[in-house]
């Protein structure tokens, strides 16, 4: 079964990671970015997917990827 991508996002005063396609939030919410950001990019990493970190607004602000990159790209 592929896993999704990993958000993480703020919402309802709290940082939270969501994997793509899932209606809830796994794990606690974070009290700061950092340390959310943190546990998406192992979770991220752990399943070799991408990590879209969102800002306070909910605009995308870096998008990271641990797996299934092509290898071919030019630039």
């Amino acid at each position: 079964m592929a896993q999704g991508d990993i958000e993480t996002y703020y919402e309802d005063g709290h940082w939270k990671n969501k994997r793509e396609g899932a209606d809830r939030a796994f794990g606690a919410g974070y009290g700061t970015k950092e340390e959310a950001v943190a546990a998406g990019r192992d979770a991220a990493k752990a399943d070799k997917v991408e990590h879209v970190i969102k800002n306070q607004d909910g605009r995308i602000g870096e998008k990271f990827s641990y797996g299934n990159d092509p290898r071919n790209v030019p630039g």
